[in-house]
């Protein structure tokens, strides 16, 4: 605990979340957005699933230390490289969490949509969207997460900035006191900014419309 209080006390910490923080926000972000929108696609058109769900289930089942590597040879190790990484982790849960929130949509909420002669475009905004938005956001709650394992990952095998690179350096000069506050700060990190969107969730949405 000596050495976390140091290292925050130092601004050690500030300066290598300043340089994991960014690249994990725009990669949730474009994640958020296409990834929704893919989940979407896929729970209303059966072409769409047939083609894409294969594709996010082997992703999501992928070692990702293995996968991540491979980025430097599409894009170095520059801020890309971290963004692609967080996208490639965050994509599966957000993608395949949208596509079960669109596809569990209750059958009697449909039912109830043709009893009032409701046509494919209302029955998509004020039926489908709202019974999946749940499990939407719950899915970027979790991609939140995932991001920032790859944002990390990258730091740790590609890309020697940030909070992974403080284990790195520490590691090496056999600094493990400090390695350890390094490590405590991911788990912090993550573990408040996943519960804050919990309460989110929690605020926004109905009991029974959210994923546990």
């Amino acid at each position: 605990m000596a050495a976390f209080g140091e290292m925050l006390a130092d601004g050690t910490f500030l300066d290598a979340y300043s340089e994991t923080i960014p690249p994990l926000v725009v990669g949730v972000l474009l994640t958020g957005l296409g990834g929704v929108l893919a989940g979407i696609v896929m729970g209303l058109s059966p072409r769409a699933e047939w083609f894409g769900l294969p594709v996010f289930i082997v992703l999501q089942a992928s070692p990702s230390a293995a996968i991540v590597p491979l980025i430097t040879f599409v894009y170095g190790i520059g801020f890309a490289a971290k963004v692609f990484a967080v996208v490639l982790l965050s994509a599966p849960v957000i993608v395949l969490n949208s596509y079960r929130g669109i596809t569990n949509t209750p059958r009697s909420l449909l039912e109830m949509s043709d009893a009032f002669l409701a046509d494919r475009w209302q029955r998509i905004w004020k039926i489908v969207l709202p019974a999946g938005s749940g499990l939407i956001f719950a899915g970027l709650r979790l991609g939140l997460a995932q991001g920032f394992t790859g944002a990390v990952l990258a730091e740790l095998i590609i890309t020697p900035t940030g909070v992974g690179d403080l284990i790195t350096f520490y590691r090496a000069q056999s600094a493990y006191p400090y390695m350890f506050a390094a490590i405590l700060s991911i788990i912090l990190f993550a573990s408040i900014s996943v519960t804050l969107l919990q309460r989110l969730e929690q605020h926004i949405f109905r009991p029974e419309m959210r994923s546990e």
